[in-house]
């Protein structure tokens, strides 16, 4: 059976930043993998080489929504910085390869200290 884009983005979100198992790379990562974050090379090999370095990460994912050849998820990292950050992570997949990506990221305001009194970050079941 066949796993659909969102299936594959989820799988390699959590393979990559819960259990970092460098087989997702050879995997799920196209040869051409164009990768848009400032501070990441283009390429897999550099996706490979940065799981072992994210020690004191953790990752939750949130929403997710797929359109055709692009995934968004909505998801938390705790120890990418000082703060944790919510981030939307968009990815282009092709032939069940991920080929591109995209995030937008932000520091997390606790709920309390929001105008509307709303967390940022909400996992829905």
């Amino acid at each position: 059976m066949t796993k659909s884009n969102k299936e594959i983005v989820l799988e390699v979100l959590r393979r990559s930043f819960v259990e970092r198992d460098p087989t997702v790379v050879e995997e799920y990562f196209g040869a051409n993998y164009k990768q848009h974050n400032p501070a990441i090379a283009d390429g897999p090999s550099a996706i490979a080489k940065m799981m072992p370095t994210l020690t004191g990460l953790t990752y939750e994912p949130g929403m997710a929504v797929a359109d055709g050849d692009l995934v968004m998820v909505h998801g938390r990292y705790t120890g990418w910085g000082p703060k944790p950050m919510v981030a939307v992570d968009i990815f282009r997949v092709v032939d069940g390869k991920v080929v591109e990506h995209w995030d937008v990221l932000q520091e997390e305001v606790p709920a309390a200290d929001t105008a509307s009194g709303n967390a940022m970050f909400t996992i829905r079941e």
